[in-house]
């Protein structure tokens, strides 16, 4: 087991590229992504090409999801961007075959993915696409923590809140805290571990995360990517709001 974990990457495709850039200096080969490939960015069809080609699994993430079902549920401008994803992705009746065949990857992803003791999902185990295991949790909601420690066995690893980071069975929550590179022991009984989010971090550190993942270990890396070429990607559509572009150089 080494394999690098990426989720949440959001149609950014610089941040894509870089992290698959630094993966490749790793000598990690084998890469697992846990959703939310589209959504918020300004290169939906890249990036799903990209994971498409090298991800040995991939999982369904709540806007890969919303593409096919409903963002009644989003707020306006995640909302926004789903549309115009949709827009652009959707195939029509003389849509080339890539096209139909993308949409199609997109639909068939599956929710769940289990690797010996590792259960790898999206959101969190009870609710694989939707469920935010949050990393005040612990203090704030640890009846809704402790619940979905009982859901699993093992290590459970997600994505979806953008906070990278790991639970322990005693409730609390180890963040990075600005650390460019954080690897922490994997525990003999449960542990939750979110790998946050390589497009669009929200733990006001604006670099991309992803994590490593080994039989006894975890590594976070912080990877810098040129967000500002991002940000004007995204103003250049005139339809993705304003505030998904500022928020790439805050990190939140």
């Amino acid at each position: 087991m080494r394999v690098a974990i990426i989720s949440d990457l959001h149609s950014n495709r610089e941040a894509l590229e870089a992290v698959f850039a630094h993966t490749r200096e790793l000598g990690v080969s084998r890469l697992l992504c846990l959703g939310d490939i589209v959504g918020y960015g300004p290169d939906p069809e890249y990036c799903v090409d990209l994971v498409r080609g090298h991800a040995e699994v991939t999982l369904m993430g709540n806007h890969d999801e919303a593409l096919f079902h409903d963002a009644c549920d989003f707020n306006p401008h995640a909302r926004g961007a789903i549309e115009y994803t949709r827009e652009r992705m959707r195939p029509r009746w003389y849509s080339s075959s890539e096209r139909k065949a993308r949409w199609k990857w997109l639909r068939e992803l599956p929710l769940m993915h289990h690797e010996g003791r590792f259960n790898f999902v999206h959101g969190s185990p009870r609710d694989p696409v939707r469920e935010y295991v949050l990393s005040t949790d612990g203090f704030l909601n640890p009846g809704k923590l402790r619940a979905i420690f009982d859901s699993f066995e093992g290590i459970a690893v997600g994505g979806h809140t953008h906070h990278p980071g790991m639970h322990t069975e005693d409730m609390r929550f180890q963040g990075l805290e600005g650390r460019g590179e954080f690897s922490l022991p994997l525990p003999k009984g449960k542990a939750f571990i979110n790998v946050g989010s390589v497009g669009q971090p929200r733990d006001g550190d604006n670099r991309a995360s992803y994590a490593v993942l080994e039989e006894d270990r975890v590594t976070w890396y912080r990877v810098p990517y040129d967000f500002r070429t991002t940000m004007d990607k995204i103003l250049a559509t005139g339809t993705l709001s304003e505030i998904l572009a500022r928020r790439l150089q805050l990190g939140k």
